[in-house]
């Protein structure tokens, strides 16, 4: 089943009355075969504020590199109280939502029902909103945590001699672990949920253009298909490139890491440059068969294939050290979520502020992207189910993911630190994009299983480029989610280059200050959106 076009959209409800036509401001043509329906404004803005930023990228790198490190500093130095105690008032908001009355609206109305069943629904969950981190970051964190940046301030199981300390084993594997989870867990879906909620709402039940600005019509009225609201879409697609860049270099580094551990191919920018251009192009043919043919078909097949990935790494490896990792980052993330969450009274700044605050920049920078995406897919559900299954699921699967990940890397480590590529790679030389090669290297089949694990990750790197340029054309043609497909593709080369300028600008300092920039300014547009949410769902009751 596809989701419906913009001629099926509700008629306009009584709170919320306006003139405005979907792609009313748009401008339609042809140039020679390729035919065009855009918003002239915020086209025409952000497609050449992204090529300025390109070349000046390309033909300043070295003062652009410096410039990205100020901005991730500043960020992550003098913002992170802000950022911690934003995400912490995103999860209270959620739940409730949950236990209120509003959570038996239905968005698209009394009457709507799903779009897509629970199975294609959850795959295209996965895949949007998890990507590229479920490999990159699943033996890192965890290892990196227990050991270098210690949240909690739990002491490294090495001392300052290097000499393994037994007795720390058990908290810092404890904690290592549960410091994961903060970050890819109900902090994080908490964002997304405000986010895809308020498109949603105003989308499905208020019958507004399926755009970042239609949220803030009750408070800005019919000015927000002004200055006001291309200001606020231009934004939002600056936010959606820069979150989408920054998982695509990750992507393109542990894809370029892996060749190397397994082919012996050299570890390089160049390469790397190369990887993304390859599946730039495998993005765009995605792009050009549309959601049901590309992204949809791409996510259920990398479903399979990370289903099957994760089964052989639990059952080829320790099985009970895996399953106990999952348990044991769970109760201690249960018990020590306050903690964790809070955003003052802590000492432990190199895991607060290196990790935390980027990760909350970051799923703030990926709000848009994401948001509108599961927004596109959710139809039909109401807000308390798609609240409880949006925070729920995709992190319960992530905590299992990265638990037996995590606990089967950690095993590996304390068992015999002196010979272990996880030690190597996470402790020694810092070396991320290979930490999961080095947890692969003490399990059976690892050239197979090794280049499974740089398929699944150029699969998802071609099902986040393929959703991110979706979701961007939407913006950019007034909410339309069917304009000529040429324009995705023309989104989805954009996202490549600027991931490519970034890792040439900087490597992973340009990543972050690419996410980190667009994230100060967007975060106060999704605090605003909270109390648009409540409008709408106030007069989604008055109406039942």
């Amino acid at each position: 089943m596809t989701t419906r076009s913009d001629s099926a959209s509700p008629p306009m409800t009584s709170d919320m009355q306006t003139d405005y036509v979907i792609g009313q401001d748009n401008i339609k043509g042809r140039l020679g075969p390729i035919g065009f329906d855009i918003h002239n404004r915020v086209f025409i803005v952000s497609a050449l504020a992204s090529i300025i930023f390109i070349v000046l990228t390309l033909l300043f790198p070295e003062r652009a590199g410096g410039l990205f490190q100020s901005i991730v500093a500043f960020t992550t130095g003098s913002l992170d109280w802000y950022f911690m105690g934003l995400v912490d008032f995103f999860i209270l908001f959620c739940l409730g939502l949950v236990v209120s009355p509003y959570g038996s609206v239905r968005l698209g109305g009394v009457a709507a029902r799903p779009d897509y069943g629970y199975l294609s629904w959850f795959a295209m969950l996965f895949t949007a909103g998890i990507g590229i981190g479920l490999l990159f970051f699943s033996v890192l964190e965890p290892v990196y945590h227990a050991n270098v940046s210690l949240p909690l301030g739990i002491p490294s199981p090495f001392g300052a001699d290097g000499a393994l300390n037994p007795d720390a084993i058990a908290d810092a594997t404890a904690l290592g672990l549960a410091g994961t989870y903060l970050h890819w867990g109900l902090h994080g879906w908490a964002v997304y949920v405000v986010m895809a909620l308020a498109l949603a709402l105003f989308t499905y039940n208020k019958g507004l253009p399926f755009s970042i600005r239609s949220a803030f019509f009750p408070i800005l009225g019919e000015r927000v298909w002004g200055w006001w609201g291309h200001a606020i879409d231009i934004l939002a697609v600056f936010s959606t490139l820069f979150g989408l860049a920054t998982a695509l270099g990750l992507g393109a580094q542990q894809a370029n890491a892996g060749m190397n551990f397994v082919f012996g191919l050299d570890i390089s920018t160049t390469t790397q440059v190369i990887v993304i251009l390859l599946v730039t192009a495998a993005a765009l043919v995605s792009v050009w068969r549309g959601l049901d043919g590309g992204v949809k078909k791409l996510s259920e097949w990398n479903m399979v294939l990370a289903v099957l990935f994760f089964c052989f790494v639990l059952f080829a490896g320790p099985t009970l050290v895996g399953l106990s990792g999952f348990w044991t980052g769970l109760s201690t993330y249960v018990t020590e979520f306050i903690p964790l969450s809070a955003p003052f009274g802590r000492d432990d700044d190199a895991y607060r502020q290196s990790w935390s605050v980027f990760y909350w920049a970051w799923w703030v920078s990926w709000a848009p992207f994401v948001g509108m995406f599961i927004a596109r897919v959710s139809r039909g559900r109401t807000v308390r189910e798609f609240v409880i299954c949006v925070l729920l699921v995709p992190s319960l699967f992530i905590f299992i993911w990265m638990g037996v990940f995590g606990g089967i890397a950690l095993d590996q480590l304390y068992a015999d630190p002196a010979n272990s590529l996880v030690k190597d790679f996470v402790i020694d030389a810092y070396r991320p994009e290979l930490s999961l090669f080095g947890m692969l290297n003490e399990l059976p089949l690892t050239g197979l299983m090794s280049t499974l694990g740089i398929i699944l990750a150029l699969i998802f790197f071609v099902t986040s480029s393929d959703s991110g340029s979706l979701v961007i054309d939407t913006i950019t043609a007034g909410g339309k989610i069917d304009a000529p497909r040429p324009q995705r593709m023309f989104w989805a080369t954009v996202e490549g280059l600027i991931a490519i300028v970034l890792l040439l600008g900087g490597g992973l300092s340009a990543l972050q200050a690419g996410v980190t920039a667009t994230a100060i300014p967007f975060s106060i547009v999704m605090l605003l959106m909270c109390y648009t949410i409540i409008k709408a769902l106030h007069g989604e009751l008055r109406r039942k």
